[in-house]
């Protein structure tokens, strides 16, 4: 029941959501894999930015496959496994070594709308649709889901994409915050920022994610690891690299190291 592809490109990764028959709803084993799926991507040093999206072009993902509540969400226990597969697979995400930028088309309702949140950076189709119908289904909806929502979109359009369950039109998403921007061919736009990415020095801009990272969850216990990771980077061969190639006016070549 659908399935998790990864494929590399030179340095990019790419991650696609495959159950494109219920428009890329996530089953159990599908957040599992996921997850797995990123697990990979952690350890490949290769890898300076990811991209992922639905397959298809209907839909990005458009929630948890509701229709498997009944045998995988039916007990206490059921439930508990379950939200915790979610959590684990959105946190492996955002906790990525490197940017994940979610390239939308379509649906992007529920479970599929807390995935590209859990993304660095997030672009969409003009006729991308989004929605939290969480109130329309009696699910519950925890501590880590509903700070990803708020510190992405900010208390008040928060409050109103809950408690409404509204669906947001491309234009009123990008409004409120749920993508940086729209462009009629998303996936090429989303390839040619990973581009952009992969082609800067990976130490800097994995500095840049860990501190960004830090300063979402209010956590000053990491400014050690973070200045430790800077001080990596003015050690490391890509600094002089980069100033060689400014001075030479050329693109320097960054080797992550």
């Amino acid at each position: 029941m659908g399935a998790i592809h990864l494929t590399q490109e030179q340095h990019v990764a790419r991650v696609t959501i495959d159950d494109a028959e219920r428009y890329n709803a996530m089953s159990l084993s599908m957040w599992i894999a996921l997850k797995q799926a990123f697990d990979s991507i952690e350890a490949n040093l290769d890898i300076r930015a990811v991209i992922l999206r639905g397959a298809g072009e209907k839909a990005f993902v458009s929630g948890a496959n509701i229709s498997e509540f009944e045998t995988q969400r039916n007990s206490e226990a059921s439930v508990a496994h379950y939200n915790h597969s979610v959590a684990q697979a959105q946190e492996a995400i955002t906790r990525c070594r490197v940017p994940v930028i979610a390239a939308i088309s379509g649906i992007c309702y529920g479970g599929g709308l807390g995935l590209a949140l859990s993304c660095d950076l997030r672009y969409a189709s003009p006729a991308s649709k989004f929605r939290m119908p969480a109130a329309r289904l009696g699910l519950g909806y925890g501590y880590r889901g509903m700070k990803s929502i708020v510190q992405n979109l900010g208390p008040t359009a928060a409050a109103e994409a809950f408690y409404t369950a509204k669906v947001y039109v491309a234009p009123e998403a990008a409004h409120i915050g749920i993508v940086n921007s729209i462009h009629d061919d998303v996936f090429a736009h989303s390839d040619e920022v990973a581009l952009q990415i992969a082609q800067n020095a990976p130490l800097t801009v994995q500095a840049a994610k860990q501190a960004m990272r830090c300063i979402a969850d209010d956590d000053s216990s990491q400014i050690a690891r973070i200045d430790q990771a800077v001080d990596i980077c003015f050690k490391s061969s890509d600094y002089a690299e980069g100033r060689s190639a400014f001075a030479e006016k050329r693109l320097p070549q960054f080797t992550g190291r």
